[in-house]
């Protein structure tokens, strides 16, 4: 389907209301002044096409879709446009107090629903719409004069509209409404889940609440169910690092750890790991907080602190259920890791995370944790860190010349370099920065005899890194230079990747 100016779309949404045209699975297509073009499904009846021609005084031509091509139409055709939000904030004043007890007692379709009370046409509205725009997560921050909202978009944070302060209160309690939260409770934080549709797509959405000095602040978590996770070899690793790691997680035995900040990408790639290594011959157990997205043929715990199942506990249990595979979603404390080695010293292959800033430190930090050195060498296969930059978007990609300061930041001579770079320009698909998607910048540490040897002599991070590069271990920096060379991102991004 041809993308619709704002101006068709609000032509074909006057002509057919979004309620009748779900009700009875049509979508229109195409408008002319004496014609409609509409696509139906097999069952839609033949009388309906003959009624709308009557009623709307033209031709209308229809065509037969398959149900899922009409779902994506009318996502298209009955999207929110960004004016839509400010108008419901204007009618917030007729806004009555039994609008906030309007629950939607089954997994209702945001496009479909014409509920009139203005604050859950309101929180439809954002939540479709950073559906559409492919938000990671919504941030609904409480401010003296208003509520903020933000998209986060490619791991950065966008404005998109403010709510008068006066209505942050009944906004917040619709999000608790359709997250089963205790509305009275205010002074302490809450967490939650919603379970929605927005046109095609099933979405989850983790809701966690904090008391600020002006209110609550809420942050939503969107986990798109319908968007397949990445495979391994979509990732972003050069292709001398997926050889290897395609190598380690094809072993029996031993740890593979992920590092990098929050939101940097390192549940994909463990996901993506064990996707590619999920055979029916093989018995994996996760503990995930939480299960982000669930794998068929994996057992996924989610942890659950309030009834003691904590990773240490539920490691516990998972090494009693006879795994070839595990992944602990993240080592926090000496207790999780000391029985996560154990376990790979003992026949099993595990995956797990830290929080560093590159693969070298993770290794200090489970020293520092109180892991003994030799116990560190020999469980530890691999560490991968990892950062996620922005692609630039392939619809206004142009060549420039970037500062020559921005350059040598990143190592590169621009004289004897020379070569092209590319940027975004900005456009409608990109929203006008430049860049559309993430991929993966990487350093893959191999932790083999002779780095063993240097590990049990000193924990110090620098020193390990040292060595590392020196036998051939790729920086993150310079895989992200790697990437700028072959213009899939900028020099701006990768520095501003590294540098978080």
């Amino acid at each position: 389907m041809p993308e619709l100016t704002i101006q068709q779309r609000e032509m074909l949404r006057e002509l057919i209301p979004p309620s009748f045209a779900r009700h009875n699975r049509l979508v229109p297509i195409r408008v002319t002044p004496d014609l409609l073009e509409i696509g139906v499904h097999e069952s839609t009846r033949r009388e309906l096409v003959d009624m709308l021609s009557l009623r709307l005084k033209r031709r209308v031509v229809s065509r037969v879709m398959a149900e899922p091509e009409i779902l994506e139409f009318l996502q298209e055709v009955y999207g929110e446009s960004e004016g839509e939000a400010e108008e419901i904030i204007q009618d917030l004043s007729t806004l009555k107090d039994d609008d906030l007890t309007q629950d939607l007692e089954k997994m209702e379709d945001l496009l479909e629903s014409d509920s009139e009370a203005p604050i859950i046409r309101l929180m439809n509205r954002i939540l479709a719409r950073a559906v559409q725009m492919g938000a990671s997560d919504i941030h609904l921050e409480p401010f003296r004069e208003f509520m903020r909202v933000r998209y986060r978009i490619d791991g950065v944070l966008y404005e998109r509209l403010k709510i008068p302060s006066r209505h942050q209160g009944a906004v917040v309690s619709r999000v608790k409404v359709l997250s089963k939260l205790n509305i009275a409770e205010k002074r302490l934080p809450q967490d939650g889940r919603i379970r929605l549709k927005v046109g095609p797509k099933d979405v989850d959405i983790r809701v966690s609440t904090l008391p600020t000095a002006f209110g609550e602040r809420v942050v939503l978590r969107l986990l798109d169910q319908t968007t397949l996770f990445r495979g391994l070899q979509d990732i972003g690793m050069p292709p001398d690092t997926y050889d290897t790691v395609e190598r380690l997680i094809h072993r029996t035995q031993g740890m593979i750890l992920v590092t990098g900040p929050t939101g940097s990408g390192k549940t994909t790639t463990l996901y993506a790991a064990l996707d590619r290594i999920n055979q029916p011959g093989r018995n994996i157990i996760t503990i995930e907080d939480p299960i982000e997205y669930q794998i068929n043929g994996i057992s996924q715990i989610p942890v659950n602190p309030k009834i003691g199942m904590t990773f240490a506990n539920g490691l516990r249990s998972i090494v009693r259920q006879d795994p070839d595979v595990i992944l602990v979603g993240e080592i926090r404390d000496l207790e999780t890791a000391e029985i996560a080695i154990h376990a790979a010293l003992t026949g099993h292959l595990v995956f797990s995370t830290l929080h560093t800033i590159d693969a070298a430190s993770a290794v200090t930090r489970l020293i520092d944790m109180g892991i003994e050195p030799f116990l560190v060498t020999s469980s530890v296969e691999a560490i991968i860190a990892q950062r996620l930059v922005r692609t630039i978007c392939p619809h206004c990609r142009e060549p420039y010349s970037p500062p020559r300061a921005l350059l040598e930041e990143l190592g590169l001579d621009p004289d004897r370099d020379g070569g092209t770079y590319f940027r975004g320009a900005g456009c409608d698909s990109c929203m006008g920065t430049g860049y559309l998607g993430r991929t993966g910048i990487y350093e893959l540490f191999l932790c083999d005899d002779e780095m063993g040897k240097v590990i049990t002599r000193t924990s110090d991070a620098g020193e390990i890194r040292k060595l590392s590069v020196r036998r051939g271990m790729r920086r993150l920096v310079e895989d992200g230079v790697l990437k700028i060379r072959e213009g899939i991102t900028t020099p701006e991004e990768v520095i501003r990747v590294i540098q978080e």
